[in-house]
């Protein structure tokens, strides 16, 4: 590390006058108050902080940049091996005109990310950028090649075992253009191992591990069909127990679009895809690849952190259906201003899984039909009306039915599959040209597990610098009298330029934190906190 700092730092010096320099700076820190009634631990250092800088120089052909990171200490609900500060992210990439390579960290992508992904999600503290080498040669408008090798990032350590990556990707729309006419047809296909040493007393196990994936993208004006399908040789872990069995996955994607109208359907298979480069490795430690959730990305709180779905990789089968509509303007269900309704689906269950009796044999663990399923993980059904009323007040009423399997899905026992309704309704009201008020109210109803809740939130928002919010979420269906509480966060903001202060003080509680599919546990906390962010 210390000599791309050597080669780094004349640059930084002279980034004025020999190139460009940018990049950003994120501060997040929270003082920590005691609150026994929701549980709120308060750590020994009542004041923590996640900090971040990115620096990025280029000049020319040349790119070179260094991210710094501060954990002083970690905020609570990151994994605690976050922990001090150093560079962490730092890398050196010469881009030519059909050809680029990249020495230090990075992130990449084949495909879907089925088979290969890294990629940072700071609020997850998630990040399994590779530390190597890449290269991305195209040359012509119809092929690239891309390849790679490194290790993982593992908090402030690196994975154990190395991942080597190959990914070819052919546009054949120019090829075969009489036959496709306005279409576009693009085939890849990847192949990537891993090696780690076998150290292990017990089994005797593969130290490397190959697999590929093949996809096919076909898309036209109005409508895009991709399929991608992975497989994986047997991968013994700490994930599946140490079985010998190989892994594979299928998605498949279908959109059609025209004006006014969109529809989506995504149909996902998994089984026994967890691909690491450490087999001791569990939770989202050091993943090579990448499931997509295939589920609505819920914003509204009560959708969002109660009863989130995590993809799961040892399999699943489900997918997702989808319909936006727009009524138009002055017809019956449009009114004055058009109405817009979403209709959304998505279902998950276990894939079968009959026993085999050969843990002291071949280790395969079990067998399994392709379209067979097992038991239900998961199932949200969600209707979202937005509606125009006036040119000062919009409208939004959403609905939704969940079906959430707390036992396998959080490792717990004797909840079995929780069923909700949700409801919120929010409304906007523009005060004057830049003055505007929203309000939420949403509910949450179920006899199963903490009971119902429900949240009312008020912001004001002065554009384009202030913003101010005041929200309560109460747990009021609780069967524990004592665990009926109030979470209460006031919170303002201020933007301006290039940067942006919030500042809030309330009850945070304690839940699952999801994006994409990928979850962190949340503590109870109850504090102040800050986050600025700034991009130069």
């Amino acid at each position: 590390m210390r000599y791309l700092l050597i080669l780094f730092t004349p640059l930084f010096v002279f980034a004025q006058s020999e190139g460009s320099l940018h990049g950003n700076v994120q501060i997040d820190a929270q003082y920590y108050a005691k609150d026994t009634a929701i549980g709120a631990v308060v750590p020994k250092e009542k004041l923590a902080s996640n900090s971040f800088v990115n620096l990025i120089y280029n000049k020319g052909v040349f790119t070179g940049g260094l991210r710094y990171e501060a954990y002083l200490p970690a905020l609570q609900g990151f994994d605690q091996r976050y922990s001090g500060n150093q560079i962490a992210y730092r890398f050196a990439q010469v881009k030519l005109e059909d050809l680029t390579f990249k020495l230090g960290n990075f992130y990449e992508q084949f495909g879907s990310g089925i088979l290969l992904r890294t990629y940072e999600e700071r609020g997850l503290g998630y990040d399994n950028a590779f530390d190597g080498a890449s290269i991305a040669y195209r040359p012509n408008k119809s092929i690239q090649i891309k390849g790679l090798i490194g290790k993982q990032r593992k908090y402030f350590v690196k994975s154990v075992g190395t991942v080597r990556g190959l990914d070819i990707e052919y546009d054949l729309t120019q090829s075969l253009d009489s036959l496709l006419g306005a279409q576009q047809l693009r085939l890849g296909a990847s192949f990537v191992s891993k090696y780690q040493v076998d150290n292990n007393s017990t089994y005797n196990l593969p130290e490397n591990v190959g697999s590929y994936a093949l996809r096919a993208d076909l898309s036209g004006k109005k409508y895009r069909l991709f399929s991608e399908f992975a497989y994986k040789m047997n991968d013994p872990s700490a994930n599946n127990e140490f079985i010998f069995k190989s892994g594979n996955a299928l998605i498949t994607q279908f959109s059609y679009f025209q004006k006014g109208l969109g529809f989506s359907l995504d149909f996902k298979r998994v089984d026994n895809m967890s691909f690491r480069s450490e087999r001791e490795a569990v939770l989202a430690d050091v993943l090579i690849n990448y499931s997509p959730s295939f589920t609505r990305q819920h914003t509204y709180n009560l959708l969002a952190t109660l009863y989130p779905y995590a993809t799961q990789l040892n399999g699943e089968i489900g997918g997702q259906a989808e319909l936006n509509y727009k009524f138009k303007k002055n017809t019956a269900l449009g009114g004055k201003y058009g109405t817009t309704v979403l209709l959304n689906f998505s279902t998950y269950y276990d894939i079968e899984r009959r026993a085999l009796n050969d843990l002291t044999t071949s280790r395969q663990g079990y067998e399994s039909s392709f379209f067979n399923v097992g038991e239900h993980y998961f199932s949200d059904f969600n209707i979202q009306i937005t509606k125009k009323l006036s040119k000062k007040v919009k409208g939004l009423l959403t609905y939704a039915n969940l079906h959430y399997n707390k036992d396998v899905l959080e490792g717990k026992s004797g909840y079995g599959i929780v069923k909700s309704h949700i409801g919120v309704i929010e409304a906007t009201y523009k005060i004057k040209p830049k003055h505007a008020i929203r309000t939420e109210l949403q509910g949450l109803f179920t006899e199963q597990d903490q009971g119902d809740w429900a949240t009312l939130l008020v912001e004001y928002t002065i554009a384009p610098h202030w913003f101010f919010a005041l929200m309560d979420q109460y747990n009021y269906g609780n069967k524990d009298v004592d665990k009926r509480q109030h979470y209460y966060v006031g919170s303002f903001g201020y933007s301006k330029d290039t940067y942006r202060f919030l500042l809030s003080y309330g009850r945070q509680r304690a839940g699952i934190f999801c994006v994409g599919g990928v979850c962190r546990n949340v503590p109870a906390a109850n504090g102040l906190t800050l986050t600025f962010m700034s991009n130069f």
